[in-house]
């Protein structure tokens, strides 16, 4: 990941800024927070400081440079495995969880279908279960609308054109997704149109992807 970062992310954000720690190292304390959750001021002691850490990171996502990391990665990944470079077919879910004590009100909301304070989010992953995009809001939100915030990330971003989904995004959503996008949203079956958890159900949309 460094390599493709270096090569390709490493030229946008943080322009015209004298660097006081290693560049590497500011990804590895990104890294971190990503993975352990922790607040920015929590940081280990032999990470750079906080306040270096977040300044990057916030110039970096105004410059888009995680996104296009994302690309890269998707599409090397692809590659070796033998398929086309960009999906042509993605799978859809959604999931709400509880937002920690950090996270602010106006970012957060209640879901009373699920019982669940904090956040939902939306992701698209490609048949091959590569990350296509991610959609985060209050879970106070409603499916439909972000499903559709998801939807015309990937619409934007990838050649997909057939996404797969459960039940809960059946109904006026299908035609939404028809009408504007061009992208058909197949509802209540696997890639292979077998039930899911059907032995050899994901074999038909590796192909087709």
């Amino acid at each position: 990941m460094w390599t493709v970062w270096r090569r390709d992310g490493g030229r946008r954000g943080g322009q015209g800024v004298r660097v006081s720690s290693p560049r590497r190292e500011i990804v590895n304390a990104i890294l971190y927070v990503v993975r352990s959750g922790c607040p920015w001021r929590y940081l280990p002691a032999d990470l750079p400081p906080w306040q270096t850490v977040y300044w990057y990171f916030v110039r970096w996502e105004d410059a888009g440079v995680t996104e296009n990391l994302l690309a890269t990665l998707r599409v090397k990944a692809r590659v070796q495995d033998g398929r086309n470079p960009e999906p042509s077919a993605g799978i859809i879910d959604s999931q709400s969880v509880k937002g920690a004590d950090t996270v602010g009100r106006q970012t957060r909301g209640y879901d009373a279908g699920k019982k669940v304070n904090g956040r939902k989010r939306f992701i698209i992953i490609d048949t091959a279960g590569l990350l296509v995009t991610v959609a985060v809001m209050a879970a106070s939100w409603q499916d439909r609308d972000g499903t559709k915030t998801a939807l015309l990330s990937a619409y934007l971003a990838t050649p997909i054109r057939h996404v797969f989904a459960d039940q809960g995004f059946a109904g006026r959503l299908v035609d939404w997704t028809r009408d504007t996008l061009k992208i058909t949203l197949e509802i209540g079956s696997s890639c292979s149109g077998r039930p899911a958890g059907d032995p050899g159900s994901g074999s038909a949309c590796r192909r087709r992807s």
